[in-house]
């Protein structure tokens, strides 16, 4: 059983801590599964700079996760503490280009 009031707040931290932050599978360096790799592409092809958390490392953390967005998959993007989407919503911004201007409107890319 998870101690959700306590994990939440661990997320609270991260997501005040990093401006970008990804929930995924692996690491921004070696990621562990097609869609968490594919997020992490988008990132650097953006040039955004983000901190990746590898949930495979936390079995707690990696239900918090779920739990905190209500929001079944990983991986998971934050801007800001605002919560994005998985690799499917990330997709479709980044091909509109929605995702490059979200990144400017909040001051992340000039």
């Amino acid at each position: 059983m998870t101690d959700a009031p306590a994990l939440f707040e661990e997320i609270d931290v991260l997501l005040a801590q990093n401006p970008v932050l990804l929930f995924m599978k692996g690491t921004p360096e070696m990621p562990l599964c097609g869609f968490s790799g594919f997020v992490c592409q988008v990132l650097e092809r953006l040039s955004v700079p983000f901190a990746g958390v590898n949930i495979l490392e936390r079995q707690d953390l990696r239900q918090a996760i779920k739990d905190y967005t209500n929001w079944p998959t990983i991986p998971q993007l934050y801007i800001k503490g605002e919560f994005i989407g998985g690799a499917d919503i990330v997709r479709d911004m980044y091909q509109s280009g929605e995702l490059e201007e979200y990144f400017r409107a909040q001051g992340i890319l000039a």
